[in-house]
């Protein structure tokens, strides 16, 4: 393969001089990363790839793209302007925000399964596109809103949720079918609880069974949740808000498993299938059809438990079961194999999470991956061929690559060459897969590869040339110096380093842009939006350090579970660590560092600022979490156990205790309509720090969400950041 962006690289430079970045710049079109493609996919036929991408005139509208493997031709498959938009419904506005969807158009689309036609939902309803037809179809026409639909795996239905019960439409008749009754109040069908959708990466409650003999859905009922009447403050008023939200120690919802027949609309609730008192993160059938399975998880989510129902015969069993002295983390690797009996499971057991094979018993067969490295995710078998597919960090944990190994064990193969960031999508046979890529030196490529890795052709080079929205900018684009610490317990710490243009002799300041909190990374060669505002506050003199702290995710369970019972200790002194070592170098002046983060970083700015103000003369802490007490259930407890059992947990890792010991200047900036880390937080900490005598600056936005998105609100954020940084520091 040539080097692209080698090549890319040299001629930009001989192109243009570099036009400095400023903040208008980053927030207009057309993107700075170029054409981005979204949800990738190949379609079940084999003959096109489509994918999501933001218009050149609204980049917060997308419209749906396709690419003809026959042709070679790109081209706008469905122009989201086309169709009308109505206001979202409140269920779908959250849903969204948990899902980390932002903006308008075509944001969610599905295939069927002979790739001869597409669903997506658009104000409200539901549209079905056939390739061979001129326009699309409504399928729906209500005042209701329809979310989560799907075709049925054979294509023969279309599923959805309406006003909290499960549908389908059978294409072939027109009928529309209601699975369910019941669902109002606080009884859902078909749907997942809020916990499960903010932290137990499932958005869906209903599963099609694979040869559409039935559907498996969760009832939920979340009467036993806290009710909270919640402000939510808008530029022209206040809009009160009323909520179930489990507070860490409090009640969650209750949820359970049923099977529901296409035949005759039976529902059968399975034997066993709650969550008595725990939790239900995963719902599976087997490849046959024949059995239902269920993950069950603990409340302290010590214990994880994979059970089993045959509904022929209503038989019951346990498979398997995973425990922790922390927490046992969820994945989303279960995968039934079709011409053997048994299944593919992922497992942190060895300290790693690594692949097994196991028999349809649940016994062990083979442990597949096995090292000090952590494997990502599953992502695709190939059983004919004896292939398992997965994507992994087992050559560095800054970047993850594509991997496979044989079902019967053996060494592991890379498959993906590139030095950065792939995530792939493999075609139904797992004969070929899309590698979305990224890296510091290049923005998102979309590319076709054969399952043996080998590039079949560009979906979208995306390449920095002249005509790229970079191409005016990239001369002056700072790539990072990698590097590693000690943690003070002698684990490895890994961080990158922003240098500005040094001049000898003159100190710089610095801002530490931390996150710092479990399941996330930022020490990684990937392109990241978040980094434009990095770039800029290079090019206006500043370093930027980023560091990866005991608790982070993708280096294994011992260095993620650091932070069990306590948080804002070890992760504040490994980032007291990255601050001596920036100290050493000789063109950071050691007296103008600031910590800046927000959500879990917002935290992390308080707790460096409280704990550690010899070191950070300013903080910048967004949408912060200050006390845990606050935070739902799900996640809190994981991490700190239940408030019940680790009172003095919740006191030491709450921001309050050490509000006395500010010493530096704190600026902190909150949505005024967060319903993930509620604005009370803020407020709470507003009144400690008034009643403290400690003097501290905030900004806080009308309607803003947790993910303060939005251009007028980004643009606005990032200039008050960069105002507080050059009067403080």
């Amino acid at each position: 393969m040539k080097p692209l962006i080698l090549a890319g690289l040299t001629l930009v430079s001989a192109l243009a001089q570099a036009q400095p970045l400023t903040l208008e710049r980053i927030v207009s079109e057309p993107a700075l990363a170029g054409s981005q493609p979204f949800k990738p996919a190949l379609s079940p036929d084999g003959q096109r790839v489509t994918w999501l991408a933001p218009r050149e005139d609204d980049i917060e509208r997308f419209d749906l793209w396709q690419y003809s493997l026959k042709s070679g031709q790109r081209s706008r498959l469905l122009d989201s302007t086309l169709f009308e938009e109505g206001e979202l419904s409140e269920e779908e506005k959250a849903r969204r925000e948990r899902q980390r969807i932002y903006g308008k158009g075509l944001l969610e689309y599905d295939w069927d399964t002979q790739g001869k036609a597409l669903l997506f939902p658009i104000g409200g309803d539901l549209w079905l596109y056939r390739l061979d037809g001129d326009k699309p179809r409504q399928l729906t026409r209500t005042e209701a809103f329809e979310t989560d639909a799907r075709f049925s795996p054979k294509g023969n239905y279309v599923s959805f949720i309406r006003d909290q019960d499960l549908y389908v439409i059978d294409l072939a008749s027109g009928e529309e079918r209601r699975l369910t009754t019941g669902g109002e109040g606080s009884i859902k069908h078909g749907m997942s609880e809020f916990v499960a959708q903010e932290e137990m990466d499932r958005m869906s409650g209903y599963w099609w069974a694979p040869d559409e003999h039935a559907i498996a859905l969760l009832q939920v009922d979340e009467s036993p949740v806290e009710l909270v009447i919640r402000n939510e403050i808008y530029a022209d008023g206040i809009k009160l808000t009323e909520q179930r939200y489990p507070y860490a120690g409090k009640d969650n919802a209750k949820v359970r498993v049923g099977v529901v027949s296409l035949g005759d609309g039976k529902l059968t609730w399975a034997p066993g299938a709650e969550d008595k008192g725990g939790y239900l993160p995963r719902v599976n059938w087997r490849a046959d059809s024949q059995a239902l399975t269920w993950q069950w998880q603990s409340r302290d989510q010590q214990t994880l438990q994979l059970w089993q129902w045959l509904p022929e015969s209503n038989k019951r069993s346990l498979l398997l079961t995973e425990t922790s002295d922390s927490w046992v983390n969820l994945a989303d690797d279960l995968h039934f194999l079709k011409q053997r009996p048994g299944f593919i499971w992922s497992s942190e057991r060895s300290g790693f999470r690594h692949l097994y094979l196991m028999d349809a018993s649940g016994k062990l067969v083979r442990q597949l991956t096995d090292g000090d490295w952590a494997v990502d995710a599953l992502e695709a078998v190939d059983e004919a061929g004896g292939w398992v597919y997965f994507s992994g960090r087992k050559d560095t944990p800054t970047q993850r690559h594509l991997y496979r190994v044989s079902l019967e064990g053996g060494k592991v193969e890379k498959l993906s060459q590139r030095q950065g960031f792939h995530a792939t999508v493999f075609s139904k046979d797992g004969s070929v897969y899309l590698d979305h890529f990224s890296s510091n030196r290049q923005p998102p490529q979309l590319s076709l590869h054969k399952a043996n890795g080998e590039q079949l052709t560009w979906i979208e080079e995306n390449a920095i040339d002249k005509g790229h929205p970079l191409a005016s900018y990239w001369g002056d684009w700072t790539q990072p110096e990698y590097g590693t610490l000690k943690a003070d317990n002698g684990m490895t710490l890994h961080y990158r380093l922003f240098k500005p243009q040094v001049e000898p002799g003159k100190r710089y300041p610095v801002v530490v842009r931390v996150y710092g909190g479990p399941g996330a990374q930022t020490v990684k060669d990937a392109w990241s939006r978040h980094d434009y505002f990095t770039q800029y506050l290079v090019q206006q003199g500043y370093g930027v350090f980023q560091l990866d702290n005991r608790g982070s995710t993708a280096r294994g369970h011992e260095f993620e579970s650091q932070i069990y019972r306590h948080l804002g200790k070890v992760e504040v002194e490994d980032q007291i660590t990255g601050a001596k070592f920036l100290r050493t170098l000789e063109w950071v002046d050691g007296d103008r560092l600031a910590i800046y983060g927000h959500s879990y970083g917002g935290y992390m700015a308080l707790m460096g600022l409280f704990k550690a103000g010899d070191y950070f003369a300013a903080g910048v802490s967004g949408a912060p979490v200050t006390d845990w007490g606050l935070y739902d259930t799900h996640y809190t407890e994981r991490y700190l156990a239940h408030p019940a059992e680790n009172a003095e947990g919740y006191q030491v890792s709450a921001v309050f205790p050490y509000a006395k010991d500010l010493k530096g200047q704190l600026f902190v900036y909150h949505g005024m309509a967060d319903d993930n880390v509620l604005y009370q937080n803020s407020t709470q900490l507003y009144k400690v720090l008034q009643d403290a005598g400690k003097l501290y600056e905030s900004k806080d936005y009308p309607g803003s969400k947790h993910s303060m998105r939005g251009k007028s609100v980004g643009l606005h954020l990032m200039a008050t950041i960069e105002d507080f940084l050059n009067r403080r520091l």
